[in-house]
């Protein structure tokens, strides 16, 4: 889901990046690159960090953008 979720921010217009910056965009499609490229091994804890801590916190914030529909 990860890969999923990276490549999606990728193709997320400037527009709708500048407008919500409290989404971390770059992140999202940074972690995508790291686990599909492997870049340095991939650090698991950082993954489960993610899983725990950042993505309950990005999710509403993704749904409201979404269904402000842009």
């Amino acid at each position: 889901k990860f890969e999923i979720i990276g490549e999606a921010a990728k193709k997320v217009s400037e527009e709708i990046k500048n407008k919500h910056t409290e989404v971390p965009w770059k992140e999202m499609a940074g972690m995508r690159d790291r686990l599909i490229h492997f870049y340095f091994g991939v650090k698991y804890e950082l993954v489960w960090d993610t899983i725990k801590d950042v993505i309950p916190k990005i999710k509403p914030l993704i749904r409201r953008i979404l269904e402000e529909g842009e």
